[in-house]
């Protein structure tokens, strides 16, 4: 997750008012698929199990919230157009923020002004 330290940030400022979930999804830049130079060694998860350990390396960085998996059909994914990133805000079951797609469409300085108007 790129900018990780600062959604931590936004999670740290906002959890009195607000609920965070990381959903771990498909791997982007899998080393047996597209992948980086430099970037972490994941391959494509082929169970629930490899996403559970490819989830481990993000839980290393000991975010402040819950991080939960996607199925292996992908539902999270695919229903929030999240691969390789996106952020969300939703309230009351209602999407009412939908980040670009990262990572260079990824702002959280966005999702803080949004919930700096909802304090």
């Amino acid at each position: 997750m790129l900018k990780f330290d600062e959604f931590n940030k936004l999670v740290k400022d906002f959890s009195p008012v607000a609920d965070f979930l990381i959903i771990y999804i498909e791997e982007a830049h899998a080393v047996d698929g597209w992948a980086f130079k430099n970037n972490v060694v994941i391959k494509n998860h082929r169970s629930l199990e490899d996403r559970k350990t490819a989830a481990e390396f993000l839980q290393q960085k000991n975010p402040l919230c819950p991080v939960v998996l996607d199925t292996m059909e992908n539902l999270s994914s695919s229903k929030y157009a999240a691969l390789p990133e996106r952020l969300y805000i939703l309230q009351a079951g209602n999407v009412i923020y939908k980040g670009g797609v990262g990572p260079w469409n990824y702002h959280p300085q966005e999702i803080r002004s949004v919930l700096e108007k909802l304090k």
